[in-house]
This record gives C-alpha cells, sequence and structure tokens, in this order.
C-alpha cells in the first residue's frame, strides 16, 4: 500500500480562515463570570478560572488547527464542542421534565446567596440588580433576608441594617437622581401591611415565573442561535478534516 500527496489538491483556504475567524470569535466571547454567586460555600472563582480554562483550550485547538492543518487538534475542537452541546440539550430537557425540582434548587440556591449577601461585592451586585430589575425582594418574600446576619430581625443582632432590606428592595422614583442606599432601613420592623408602601413584597422566583412566560420566545431564540453556531464550528471544522485527509493521502 503507497501513499501519496496529490499534485493539485489543496485544503479549501475558504475553509481554513472561516474556521480561525470561528475561533476568533468564540475566544474572544468570554462572559463576564465574575458575578455568578456561590453556591453552598462553591466559590464563584473556580467556575471562572474552569470556564476560562476550557474557553482558552478550544480556542486554541481550533485556531492552531486551523492554521497549522492539524486533524488532531480540529477532532478534539469539534468533539467538545459536540459534548458541550449535548449537556445543553439534556439540561433544558431535564430543565422542562423536572420543573419543581428545578424550581427547589433555584428557590435554595438564591436563600443561600441571600445569606451570604455580604460576603462578596460581586454576589451583592448581582442580587441587587436583580431585585431591582424585577421588582422583587427576597426568594420568597421580604421575610427571607432574615436569613443574613446584617439583616435579622434577632434582638441579638447590632447591626443598623437590622430588621431590614437591601436599598434593591425599595419602590423607586424615576425622578431620583442619587440613590438611597438606607431606604430598607428598618422597614420589617413596621406591620407586614405596611411593607408595600416602601419596598417589594413580591418573591423573586415568583417573578421570574411571571417572567418567563412573557419572554418565552426570546428565551428560545437565544437558545437556537447558540445551538447554530455551535453547529457552524463543528461543521467547519469537520469539513476541514475532511478537505485535510483529501489532500495528505490518497490509495
Amino acid at each position: 500500500m503507497y501513499y501519496y500527496r496529490y499534485e493539485n489538491a489543496e485544503v479549501s483556504c475558504c475553509y481554513k480562515y472561516l474556521m480561525f475567524s470561528y475561533n476568533i470569535i468564540f475566544w474572544g466571547v468570554l462572559l463576564d463570570l465574575t458575578q455568578v454567586t456561590r453556591l453552598h460555600g462553591f466559590d464563584p472563582v473556580w467556575l471562572v478560572l474552569v470556564v476560562g480554562g476550557v474557553t482558552f483550550v478550544l480556542g486554541f485547538a481550533g485556531c492552531v488547527g486551523a492554521l497549522r492543518e492539524n486533524i488532531c487538534l480540529l477532532k478534539f475542537f469539534s468533539g467538545v464542542i459536540g459534548f458541550i452541546f449535548f449537556l445543553e440539550l439534556t439540561a433544558a430537557v431535564l430543565a422542562v421534565v423536572f420543573q419543581s425540582q428545578v424550581r427547589e434548587w433555584i428557590n435554595e440556591f438564591f436563600l443561600a446567596n441571600v445569606k451570604a449577601y455580604r460576603d462578596d461585592i460581586d454576589l451583592q451586585n448581582l442580587i441587587d440588580s436583580l431585585q431591582r430589575m424585577n421588582h422583587c425582594c427576597g426568594a420568597q418574600e421580604p421575610k427571607d433576608w432574615d436569613l443574613n446576619v446584617y439583616f435579622s430581625c434577632n434582638v441579638t443582632n447590632r447591626s443598623r441594617e437590622r430588621c431590614g432590606v437591601p436599598f434593591s428592595c425599595c419602590l423607586t422614583d424615576p425622578a431620583d437622581s442619587v440613590v438611597n442606599t438606607q431606604c430598607g432601613y428598618d422597614v420589617r420592623s413596621k406591620a407586614s401591611g405596611e411593607w408595600s408602601k416602601d419596598i417589594y413584597v413580591r418573591g423573586c422566583i415568583a417573578a421570574l415565573e411571571d417572567w418567563l412566560p412573557r419572554n418565552l420566545y426570546t428565551v428560545a431564540i437565544v437558545f437556537i442561535v447558540i445551538s447554530l453556531l455551535q453547529m457552524v464550528g463543528i461543521y467547519l471544522a469537520r469539513t476541514l478534516i475532511s478537505d485535510i485527509e483529501k489532500s495528505r493521502f490518497s490509495y
């Protein structure tokens, strides 16, 4: 059996540089995950490092594989992208099938982060953004802030924020140009029937449940676009692999 190089066969420059361009975009679009919260002691820094590491390795494999016509790197790239796509699809199906369990997990996740609100500035900013954007307070209700040592109504709590809520729970006036970060102080010291005058009383889990049906098409479109981008990456990698193999060997 003999192998010889084609005299006129060449790897398609179009696919080669499309693959390279795709990876430049893929490599550059690393989402800012510094605001991902911690759950039961899980440090988000590790998640950032893992995601950043995977993104770097995939981007490197795709770019170098395309420019150097390295079949091994291209197969690695397409295989990992395919595996990620499979995980996303599996997660979406499980979320639909086990809705009650997902809801319970999200509730526990939010409560865990309410408890750690003052422990991390990124976590604090994320919760504040979530509550302000969705006009909500706590996971199920404002009383959830009793879990936080600074906002707890416990008589042993000496914090100035005792029996209060974060400013992001407060009703906002569009005319106000300066945010009053002390607007939530002592709010929960009043009768619960009076809370709605100063703060949002709906929980963020309920707000999320209301938001999702209204934005179902948007969520579906985002998921489809991401899936299509991944499939394009796999297609470009497999096509380039095929071109490289044809240009190298023939029986």
